[in-house]
């Protein structure tokens, strides 16, 4: 696994994936998207500086807006211009109070954009939100040269007693260690990790040999994890082989294992913003309609958001075929999510690996779904890597974050699309 441990005096270790780049663009794109959330003393600190018309802000309470909090008390986020952008974002698209008082002085939820951390047993893996354009394109310094200043930013967010956070289960009936967790994360990486293996061949072997592990994971198995891994997966590249991938027929999904992919995929393409937020009844009555259309496949898809055009269904079911450059950038956000076990857990709704990696599956046709959405819109009938590049960027915003996707109902789609064996065919259906 391609990772690069950075250790620190005071107690927190790094799990850095040093296949990724990145270093901020000043593209805007997250403060345009994101609702940014204020801590009291973030707030305080904000009124304190006294914004005003000199430096192209509104002033006081002006700059935010309240909503109730998860107990129900009020809590405040930043306020967004009318074009959306962050009351902060001057017309240069930098933010205001980076310029004026430094990075330090900005929210904490803006200055670990787009960096996630997670427990993992002595260390804390790190993972990145490619809702990021610059995470996408892989643009910047490689993470391991950046491994101090990602420390102070963990420093800010990991909680004490970190270290003492059980591993999240393998599957409901199987709990191991931290460093047998740690295998299986091992194994799963070493499957994605080979350049010569499409993408699509990677995720289907992954799901395979997780699909074994319930039924073959004994107490001989537990104690002796590294064999057992080895045996499963070798048992899903023997079933799976690279040389008759290409020959294989592509099956349709069902239609029932469709409905609930659109479904799944319309949670994916929403764009929450602030002002999304705040839309009341007619935002809310919108999507509801949208929703119904998405369940039923038939006639124009509804817009979601902007970038998006009223296409028909049966139009994006057709083949639009995949830019050989997005073999990397799939390859990459894959292994990027796994190593730092951004996909289940604490990370991902509480949900066990296997369940978690069911739903990092399905990210990859839903993702190629709004790249042909978005192909679409622009009346072209091929993709380009720009298509899936944005798609991702728009899927990935919803990624372990969005309550919807946590939601009963997303919960038993996945595991429906699971029982029946239909990710798989959801995954080569779309990407071809």
């Amino acid at each position: 696994m391609t990772v690069l441990a950075a250790r620190s005096a005071r107690g927190i270790s790094l799990t850095l994936p040093t296949i990724q780049n990145w270093s901020c663009q000043n593209c805007s794109a997250c403060c345009r998207q994101r609702a940014v959330n204020l801590t009291e003393e973030e707030r305080e600190r904000i009124l304190s500086q006294g914004w005003g018309a000199k430096d192209g802000t509104p002033t006081g309470d002006a700059l935010f807006e309240s909503h109730a909090g998860p107990s129900g008390g009020k809590q405040y986020r930043l306020a967004h211009q009318t074009d959306g952008a962050c009351v902060f974002l001057s017309e240069r698209n930098l933010c205001r109070i980076h310029a004026k008082y430094g990075e330090a002085a900005k929210p904490l939820a803006c200055r670990v954009y787009p960096y996630a951390f997670h427990p993992a047993g002595g260390n804390v893996a790190v993972s990145l939100q490619f809702s990021c354009p610059s995470v996408v394109a892989n643009r910047g310094l490689p993470l391991g040269q950046q491994a101090d200043g990602i420390r102070r930013l963990a420093r800010a967010v990991v909680p004490d007693g970190h270290k003492r956070l059980p591993a999240p289960n393998v599957t409901n009936r199987i709990r191991v260690d931290w460093p047998d967790f740690l295998r299986f994360i091992a194994a799963l990486d070493k499957t994605l990790a080979p350049g010569n293996v499409p993408i699509a061949l990677k995720m289907q072997r992954a799901l395979f040999w997780l699909d074994l592990v319930e039924s073959r994971f004994d107490q001989l198995s537990r104690n002796r994890v590294t064999e057992f891994l080895d045996f499963i997966h070798q048992a899903a590249c023997n079933n799976l082989p690279e040389e008759n991938s290409s020959s294989l027929p592509v099956e349709a999904p069902s239609a029932t294992a469709r409905m609930l992919f659109r479904q799944l995929t319309a949670r994916y393409a929403r764009k929450d913003t602030t002002a999304d937020l705040v839309s009341g009844w007619i935002g809310r009555w919108k999507l509801l309609c949208a929703a119904i259309r998405f369940a039923r496949g038939t006639g124009l898809v509804p817009p979601l958001q902007g970038v998006f055009r009223r296409v028909p269904f049966k139009s994006l079911e057709q083949p639009f075929g995949v830019p050989e450059e997005c073999e990397e950038i799939w390859t990459r956000y894959f292994r990027v999510k796994v190593q730092g076990l951004h996909f289940c857990g604490l990370a991902f709704y509480g949900l066990p690996l296997r369940d978690g990696f069911q739903d990092l599956a399905l990210i990859l046709p839903a993702t190629m779904w709004i790249a042909r959405w978005l192909a679409a819109s622009q009346n072209r009938m091929h993709l380009t890597a720009e298509d899936v590049s944005q798609a991702l960027t728009i899927s990935d915003y919803h990624f372990g974050c969005s309550p919807l996707l946590g939601a009963s109902s997303s919960r038993r789609q996945v595991r429906m699309l699971s029982q029946t064996r239909e990710i798989p065919k959801l995954i080569r259906w779309y990407m071809r």
